[in-house]
């Protein structure tokens, strides 16, 4: 434990305690969760930090329209939004650059309820004809009740450090695993070690899924080819919840990468950061820059030199036919046994 963590550690008392002493209180009733007309998936996960929610819920809201469903996501937003949106596309101001990716992605099929009382969100959708809500980041967000709980755990970081926060990345103690109804391991295809882990608080199915290089693009200079980007040595940066992750995945699908800069979550970059940018990456010799399509909302006007890349990035769920028959049978279920 490090001298940071050992100052923290007491402060993880009580936040433990009340994130376990509310969720006992939604369990025994005392607290009521609120009903939206309508199946609600929720896609969480018990640490902060990149798992791949959003990936997830592209895939779901993708399959979810295949099957010709009429599909809402509610979303806090990054930080919540001081009022309630009801959006198909994202405004030029958004504070979220998630919201804004899903919307890029979706374009106007699928409808967005934005904001803290995602309740009153989803209320708002359904008069307007939604009926299958994917709730975002929504594993804590006890007070909207659900019919399906995706829980995601990263193989490379499972727990984070076995410490609650603040000391270390845990929302909730991993006996909270045994509210899910379904877990994916992402970043792996076999991790017996972090299956044994789970095992010993939930016995929800458990899947695999990996995040795939779905496609890159040189915003500003179109005419540069995904061929460019493998044939240069590149230099990466991003804002998210687990950069490491990133860069690991870039060497993977084999891109050359000449060194990286990491800022926090969610980071709007400034010209002074555009600037030490570029400076570090031709200091390491690269001829490029790459980052994820994230980190595109955030950025402000014209990049200033240097090509940069983009990549957009899908999920890949082993089993995935397996997978969606399991979310469909639990769904049915608490439909039956609804009163």
């Amino acid at each position: 434990m490090t001298l940071k963590d050992s100052v923290l550690w007491p402060f993880t008392l009580p936040y433990g305690a009340v994130t376990h002493l509310r969720a006992r209180a939604y369990r025994k009733g005392i607290l009521k969760q609120q009903k939206l007309d309508g199946v609600v998936i929720s896609v969480g996960n018990i640490t902060v930090g990149g798992t791949g929610k959003t990936p997830m819920v592209l895939w779901l809201a993708e399959r979810l329209l295949a099957d010709g469903r009429k599909v809402g996501i509610l979303t806090r937003g990054y930080r919540g939004e001081p009022a309630g949106k009801l959006e198909t596309s994202a405004p030029a101001d958004s504070t979220s650059d998630e919201v804004q990716l899903l919307k890029e992605r979706l374009g106007g099929r699928v409808a967005f309820g934005v904001g803290a009382d995602r309740f009153a969100r989803g209320q708002e959708l359904t008069r307007r004809g939604v009926d299958w809500f994917i709730l975002d980041d929504g594993f804590q967000h006890l007070q909207l009740a659900r019919d399906v709980d995706i829980v995601l755990i990263d193989a490379t970081n499972p727990f984070g450090g076995g410490q609650l926060l603040p000391a270390g990345r845990l929302r909730e103690a991993r006996t909270a695993l045994g509210r899910s109804d379904v877990i994916v391991i992402t970043r792996s295809h076999h991790a017996p070690a972090v299956e044994a882990a789970i095992r010993r608080d939930s016995d929800a199915p458990i899947f695999y899924a990996r995040p795939e290089l779905e496609s890159i693009r040189a915003p500003f200079h179109p005419h540069l080819t995904e061929k460019d980007a493998r044939d240069a040595l590149l230099f990466a940066f991003c804002g998210i919840g687990n950069p490491q992750a990133f860069l690991a995945d870039l060497r993977d699908w084999k891109f050359q990468i000449a060194g990286h800069k990491f800022f926090p979550d969610h980071h709007v970059y400034s010209a002074c950061d555009i600037e030490q940018i570029e400076r570090e990456a031709k200091a390491a010799g690269a001829g490029g820059v790459i980052c994820t399509e994230k980190d595109s909302f955030n950025y402000r006007g014209v990049w200033r030199s240097m090509n940069l890349w983009v990549c957009a990035i899908s999920l890949r769920i082993d089993r995935e036919d397996d997978f969606w028959r399991t979310i469909m049978r639990l769904r049915e279920s608490r439909s039956i046994a609804a009163p």
